[in-house]
């Protein structure tokens, strides 16, 4: 039970605007919070009656509040967002996704300009379009440009060195600019009318090529006309299909949908009028179910991150009232220097924006629950089948990679009931004396792991899963031992079969005990999900350090030196595109006969 005197505290708390943090007894940050009125606010977590568990489990906890003043609500906001971004306190609804959004790139500097994918910061000399809300539709867009517009794809360093055209000009997606097949002042022409549709204007593309059209008809160019009417047909089509365009408006919809302790946030990108398509989050909500703290959360985190100024729309529309609302909207007008309204009572397009993208929650949060009852059900078969003592909620596998024992990793991933838990998977590069030695690989990759958990008092695994049979478990068992850890941690081996058939695996304890569950056993699937996870994400490991080991190793390639180093990669535009290139290419690059290209073909593909 807490000893904190909640009473005299807030005696002398300031009816001011400002941030609180509560911490437990370790001087540990459980929460922060803002607040319009401190004491207001921090006099509601200390009533005789408190609905929320999640706030009663958190109230028990407290041993120390702080506080910080602030000019305004705004202001509170603010830094409240930067705590929480440093501190992570675990009673706090926390936003576990954060990847940058992906652009469409033109290359209007160059001569016959690049459409391309384009995720990072931006620099001179191209333009960029978006953002969009995935890779997925990142790519559609960009496979409808090269078709519609024929702009070329490829890379800088692939255009400089063509004499013959490439397969997307044999499949018309592009008119081989590198082999002077199309006229600079046609191909600026397609890229103007790319440029035009990326940026919502469509209707002017059409215009224009109706115009041509007609043009080339009259001129008695039917070939012609035929291709402008293709084209022309190619943009109405896509017009058409996007049947929620309202003329103008950069907007983010967005919608939630709470059900059985899990929540999903649906943001719908609207950009120049057109829907570029929606992306799903799930925050951590730590037990909370009211929807408006959830959203209120969510949308601080989201819009007041690391976010490039021109992801940000102009209006955001929401599915309710807030009460931080107005808070909310100073702080971003404050943050990106121009007006960003919140909005909740909209008509015609708005209100269809709004309504597909609770559409696309609902649906989110559907498959999302039918998932994870799945998924408990056959973590309540592994209980069965293991005849567990207590439950199995949390199991942790590892797995070990390398190539003829060098260079060799070790993954461990993590799932719960929720499914795969990737921000706690862990690569370890291990180092065997001998390579190949898995069994001394495995048992160096558990030993830092447990250490480092009980040591910074983290979440032990209900289950440690092995990708091995009774050498690799038991090796993994005597780790554990050696950590006192093997009355809390239950160990399992699982090995293929005779013939490495899937479902003929066999499932290894510490005690003896040899099971075959059978392919129908739903606990093995779940095992063999767990499995091939760790197996692939080793694999990941591996590729990742062995390529790391190459780069880092161009400088030992026999007979070439700083001069050609530099020769190549000037030639080539990078390391990627060196390692892919023929033995007929490298002997192009200045300084580099064909018995030098022979050998560093062979370095990349030996």
């Amino acid at each position: 039970m807490s000893s904190f005197d909640a009473k005299h505290f807030l005696a002398h708390c300031p009816r001011t605007p400002g941030v609180y943090r509560m911490l437990d007894g370790k001087a540990g940050v459980l929460y922060v919070g803002k607040a319009r009125d401190l004491r207001a606010r921090l006099s509601s977590y200390f009533q005789k009656r408190v609905d929320s568990a999640k706030t009663r489990a958190l109230v028990a906890k407290i041993e120390a509040v702080e506080t910080t003043v602030t000019g305004s609500e705004a202001e509170a906001l603010l830094l409240e967002q930067s705590l929480i971004k440093t501190l992570r306190p675990p009673y706090n609804i926390l936003l576990r996704d954060d990847k940058s959004y992906p652009y469409i790139k033109i290359t209007t500097s160059d001569r016959f300009p690049r459409v391309t994918f384009h995720r990072g910061s931006r620099r001179p000399g191209a333009q960029y379009f978006g953002p969009y809300p995935s890779a997925g539709s990142v790519r559609e867009t960009l496979a409808l440009i090269e078709k519609v517009f024929l702009i070329r794809n490829c890379r800088d360093s692939f255009f400089r060195n063509r004499s013959r055209p490439c397969l997307q000009y044999q499949i018309h997606r592009c008119t081989a600019p590198c082999v002077d097949l199309v006229s600079e002042e046609h191909y600026a022409t397609q890229v103007r009318m790319a440029i035009d549709f990326l940026s919502g204007r469509s209707r002017e593309v059409t215009r224009r090529l109706t115009r041509e059209m007609e043009a080339a008809a009259e001129r008695l160019e039917f070939e012609r006309a035929a291709e402008l009417r293709d084209q022309l047909a190619a943009v109405q089509a896509v017009q058409q299909k996007q049947n929620v365009e309202a003329g103008s408006g950069n907007v983010d919809a967005v919608a939630i949908a709470t059900r059985h302790g899990l929540a999903v946030i649906e943001v719908l990108m609207v950009r120049q009028g057109r829907v570029l398509g929606h992306r799903s989050f799930r925050p951590d909500t730590r037990g909370e179910d009211n929807q408006e703290e959830i959203l209120e959360a969510f949308l601080a985190q989201y819009y007041l991150g690391e976010r490039d100024e021109q992801s940000i729309p102009k209006e955001i529309l929401l599915p309710m009232a807030l009460p931080g609302a107005e808070a909310l909207q100073e702080a971003l007008t404050g943050r990106y220097q121009r007006q960003i309204r919140l909005a909740w009572r909209v008509r015609a397009g708005r209100s269809a924006w709004l309504n597909m993208a609770k559409t696309n929650a609902e649906q989110t949060i559907a498959g999302d629950l039918a998932a994870r009852e799945h998924l408990e059900s056959r973590f309540h078969a592994l209980e069965t089948l293991l005849e567990a003592d207590a439950p199995i909620r949390h199991v942790e596998c590892f797995d070990i990679s390398h190539t003829q024992g060098e260079r060799a990793v070790a993954s461990c991933v993590v799932f719960d009931q929720h499914g795969p838990r990737k921000g706690d998977y862990r690569h370890f590069n291990v180092t065997p004396d001998q390579g190949g030695d898995d069994y001394q690989a495995l048992e160096e990759a558990v030993r830092r792991r447990y250490q480092r958990v009980v040591k910074e008092e983290g979440r032990l695994p209900d289950l440690l899963l092995i990708d091995g049979g009774k050498g690799q478990m038991r090796r993994a068992f005597e780790v554990i031992q050696s950590l006192q850890l093997d009355n809390r941690i239950l160990v399992m081996g699982i090995g293929k079969g005779p013939t490495r058939k899937p479902g003929l695996e066999a499932l290894y304890l510490p005690d003896g005990r040899e099971l075959v569950p059978g392919g129908g056993d739903s606990a093995l699937h779940l095992l063999q999900q767990i499995r091939d996870e760790a197996h692939r994400f080793a694999i990941t490991g591996h590729r990742a350090r062995r390529a790391k080991a190459r780069r880092s190793g161009l400088e030992e390639i026999p007979g070439v030196g700083p001069k050609r180093r530099k020769a190549l990669l000037s030639h080539f535009g990078g390391l990627k595109q060196l390692r892919n290139a023929s033995k007929e290419e490298l002997a192009r690059v200045e300084g580099v006969n064909a018995q030098t290209a022979q050998t560093i073909y062979d370095w990349f593909h030996g």
